[in-house]
């Protein structure tokens, strides 16, 4: 897996102070995308144990409030699959720290039989506080939003205990 960014000091996404990594890799190509350049699988670097270091190192403040994990789209299969371990290290390490995702499937898109739904999802959802879901639709955009681009996108708690 690659990443584009990480921003250690990020209001933008979730409440407080957080930590933020930005993954690459998406396949849903949003109209209007924020970050059309993370679309790529191999943009950015490629994300390593040094790279887990950096992030657990810049969460390692008490005014540090909790992860935030965008995209790219952290759910594309791959990325699943190179995070989930990651997000388990962050909530043992942290466990008073808040894990948001965001993402441009649905939780239906993630739960059972859902069309991104692997092997790690729900394992991926239990360790996710907060879910960010739906794509941005640019004739939905509203900028008053908190923590959301345009109007269809939800703000779910406790995503892994979320029905369908």
């Amino acid at each position: 897996m690659h990443y584009g960014t990480i921003k250690p000091y990020d209001i933008a996404d979730g409440p407080g102070v957080r930590v933020a990594l930005y993954v690459s890799g998406c396949r849903i190509h949003c109209e209007g995308c924020h970050n059309p350049e993370s679309q790529n699988f191999g943009f950015g670097k490629e994300f390593t144990s040094e790279t887990e270091t950096e992030i657990l190192s810049a969460m390692d403040h008490p005014y540090i409030t909790g992860f935030s994990l965008l995209g790219g789209e952290p759910f594309e299969e791959e990325n699943q699959a190179a995070l989930v371990d990651f997000l388990r290290r962050i909530k043992e390490r942290f466990p008073e720290k808040d894990i948001w995702a965001y993402t441009g499937y649905t939780l239906p898109d993630l739960k059972s039989g859902g069309r991104k739904h692997t092997a790690v999802t729900d394992r991926m959802l239990s360790y996710i506080d907060v879910l960010v879901d739906g794509p941005f639709i640019l004739d939905q955009k509203n900028i008053s939003l908190a923590f959301r681009g345009s109007e269809n996108q939800r703000i779910i708690h406790e995503p892994g205990n979320a029905e369908k």
